[in-house]
């Protein structure tokens, strides 16, 4: 069993050894946001521009004694102003990360997903929850379970690959991709087996690239060995999955919170499937979490530059 936070620690002493990646940090107004920005720039892992009210972010630094000295600012009057000019920072080339501050996650996603102005790709954008779960041997990655509510078949295509690419940026050697369903066996009556059935069809016409898939497979099918030798499931993913590809919103946030609330695992945020990754981070994350978050976006910063530099020789 892996003690906690064993494998943020291992993702945070790595970006130690990798110059800070440049970040917008839309409207961070609250202790918590701010905090967050201050300590992974201390720890080396970002180099953040704050974007939003003057007053109000050194009026928050001042009552938490957070140093702001040689951090850039860019001066807005009002959150919604602030998740726009944050954008425009990384449409500039001057950041490669955007990181929320206080404000509505909608309010910034708003901004990035703008068709004129926006930061979209041709890919879809996806949430994908990092966790430490402390009784699992591996970081599970967790999708989507806070932007696409209720995703096609088409769509999902995208999510499961922006989650494979988040694997292989975190440095994952082998991606293992559960697509999840109340059972292991394609049921007619429960669409999400059809399309997990589809999905990894799909990965065997290379239409999902990177990874091995296998689906539909119950949770207990997906992470536990015993519970693959009991159902006799003959599967390189079934008990050993690193990936979670859940049917929908609800089911992510729920197996998100389960973990969190239940097995002690802490949860960093990331969106994917934009010009640069997206650092979410809640009220209630931890100090770990929140940098944890801020590692995952180095990395994820890091691997599109590896990617660029190759595209170009």
């Amino acid at each position: 069993m892996a003690g906690k936070h064993e494998k943020y620690q291992r993702l945070l002493d790595y970006c130690k050894t990798l110059p800070p990646t440049p970040t917008a940090v839309a409207h961070p107004c609250d202790d918590s946001s701010l905090e967050g920005a201050v300590g992974a720039a201390q720890m080396g892992l970002i180099a953040p521009i704050l974007v939003g009210p003057r007053a109000r972010i050194e009026a928050v630094a001042k009552e938490r004694g957070l140093n702001l000295a040689g951090l850039p600012m860019e001066e807005t009057e009002h959150s919604h102003e602030s998740a726009a000019r944050a954008v425009e920072l990384v449409r500039a080339g001057k950041t490669q990360a955007l990181m929320k501050g206080s404000l509505h996650t909608d309010e910034l996603m708003s901004e990035v997903v703008k068709r004129d102005g926006g930061l979209r790709t041709a890919r879809r954008v996806s949430h994908c929850f990092i966790m430490d779960v402390p009784a699992y041997s591996e970081a599970l990655i967790i999708t989507d379970a806070a932007v696409n509510i209720a995703p096609t078949l088409e769509e999902k295509v995208d999510i499961i690959q922006n989650a494979i690419d988040l694997a292989h940026a975190l440095r994952v050697k082998d991606v293992r991709v559960a697509v999840l369903s109340a059972v292991e066996t394609v049921n007619p009556k429960i669409p999400s087996t059809v399309e997990a059935a589809a999905l990894c069809k799909m990965a065997d016409r290379k239409q999902i690239t990177g990874a091995i898939l296998d689906g539909p497979l119950a949770l207990d099918n997906a992470i536990s060995l015993e519970s693959v030798a009991i159902k006799n499931i003959d599967s390189t993913v079934a008990g050993r999955a690193n990936v979670l590809a859940v049917p929908d919103l609800e089911a992510g946030n729920m197996l998100a919170k389960s973990l969190t609330f239940l097995a002690g695992a802490d949860a960093a945020g990331i969106v994917l499937g934009a010009r640069v990754p997206i650092i979410l981070t809640s009220r209630a994350d931890s100090v770990m979490t929140r940098l944890a978050s801020c590692a995952v976006a180095v990395l994820v910063a890091e691997a599109r530059r590896a990617n660029a530099t190759k595209a170009v020789s």
